[in-house]
């Protein structure tokens, strides 16, 4: 097999596990990173099942994995009083059983850092410091602000959100759309807790989230029991043009002043706040050219809500398809085959997942009237007697939904869709 030479743009969660899982094919990779040191801007991060079989066959190292915290049970509270309204107990045995791999909770520093030491252990290459200018698709080749020129049979775009090899690509300035929503984070250590209750629910790890108008909030541990991750989700409100600001934590507590007095408590605590606006982007048409020189994968080509947290796990997913797929080219004639695979398989999936974050939005966000009554109900109505197997207003535990997520497995898949057209034209 010919080894190609492919050049990675970015090394978040999506340029990493595209790199790994294609030196793990047996391809020669470089990263090209803007950043001049890695250090990844975020807070927590839900790694379910669908990706973290994934994180275990990249063999990451034991000091990742020590950080996990693995939730033990799914609530879901009504925002004023923190009645619950659905519970899903044994929730850590539970995916377990059901999906062959866990559920974990990881700060995101944590799940970057581990891979980005297993790609250099793999042999990856790094060039940090180097921001993409413009990009020639016949050579082809990446050009950067410094004037540095890197060639490849291949380019991967992984820059995320702001993507400039997308604005390449579709040879426009394409400016991501606002949702019209924002995320207030907050990262708590449990040094930092006195409040025994709290401490309480940081050193046992558990999911809890708090559902009310136009707004609902998440929180979960992560590095072990020993930090408390929490995100509130709030209409949009800063300026045009900026995406992301320090927050105040006065407007921040007034905006749930009248929220659960658990979530308040922990919101006491808070010293210092970041707001990210929550942007999207429309659907493309495609995300390769017509040379098959060019790839998009990761927030470049569908970027999330979090309200389902499949961004990372969706970014990881790309990574292993993309990667086992041209594992599979005996020649280079053969990658245009495996470019439209992988863009058959994560595109089709990927646009779905972003439709369905929407959905959830909508189910937590309903405003007070029948239409929330009529949701709590439901909620309630299977609080005792577990689910029905009919769809459920949390997709989080919803039958239909939870084991389209948690089960994909992205190596199958990519096997299955090679071997079943192995003699099948390119489209």
């Amino acid at each position: 097999m010919p080894h190609l030479q492919i050049i990675v743009v970015g090394a978040g969660l999506s340029g990493l596990s595209t790199a790994i899982a294609c030196t793990i094919s047996g391809h020669s990779v470089t990263v090209i990173e803007s950043a001049s040191e890695l250090q990844e801007v975020g807070a927590g991060l839900q790694v379910t099942p669908n990706a973290t079989r994934l994180l275990k066959k990249w063999d990451l190292p034991a000091s990742f994995w020590a950080t996990a915290a693995e939730p033990t049970f799914l609530a879901v509270h009504r925002y004023s009083d923190g009645k619950v309204l659905a519970m899903e107990k044994d929730f850590n045995t539970k995916i377990r059983d059901k999906y062959g791999a866990s559920f974990l909770d990881f700060h995101r520093v944590d799940l970057q850092l581990a891979l980005y030491q297993r790609a250099l252990a793999l042999g990856v290459k790094f060039e940090l410091g180097q921001r993409v200018q413009s990009i020639d698709f016949d050579l082809p080749q990446v050009t950067t602000a410094s004037g540095a020129k890197f060639s490849s049979d291949l380019i991967v775009a992984a820059d995320g959100l702001w993507s400039q090899s997308r604005n390449c690509f579709l040879d426009v300035k394409d400016a991501p759309l606002p949702t019209g929503d924002l995320a207030y984070r907050v990262v708590l250590s449990l040094d930092d807790i006195e409040d025994p209750e709290l401490r309480e629910w940081v050193s046992n790890p558990s999911v809890h989230f708090w559902i009310g108008p136009g707004a609902h909030a998440v929180g979960y541990s992560v590095r072990a029991g020993k930090m408390y991750n929490i995100v509130l989700l709030v209409p949009d409100d800063p300026p045009e043009g900026v995406s992301r600001q320090s927050g105040s934590v006065e407007e921040m507590k007034v905006l749930f002043k009248d929220w659960d007095p658990i979530l308040t408590r922990f919101l006491n605590i808070v010293q210092t706040v970041d707001k990210w606006k929550l942007m999207h982007r429309s659907e493309l048409d495609s995300w390769i050219n017509d040379k098959s020189t060019f790839v998009m994968v990761g927030d470049a080509c569908h970027p999330m809500l979090p309200y389902l947290a499949q961004g990372a796990n969706s970014a990881l997913e790309d990574g292993a398809v993309l990667g086992h797929l041209l594992g599979k080219v005996k020649t280079r004639s053969q990658v245009p085959r495996a470019l439209k695979l992988y863009e058959q398989l994560r595109k089709t999936r990927g646009e779905a997942v972003v439709r369905e974050t929407f959905k959830q939005r909508e189910s937590f966000h309903m405003p007070n009237g029948p239409d929330q009554e009529a949701r709590d109900e439901l909620f309630l109505s299977q609080l005792e007697t577990g689910l029905t197997g009919e769809p459920f207003p949390s997709r989080w535990t919803c039958p239909q939904v939870q084991p389209w997520l948690y089960s994909y497995d992205a190596y199958e898949e990519a096997e299955k869709a090679w071997t079943s057209g192995s003699n099948a034209e390119v489209l």
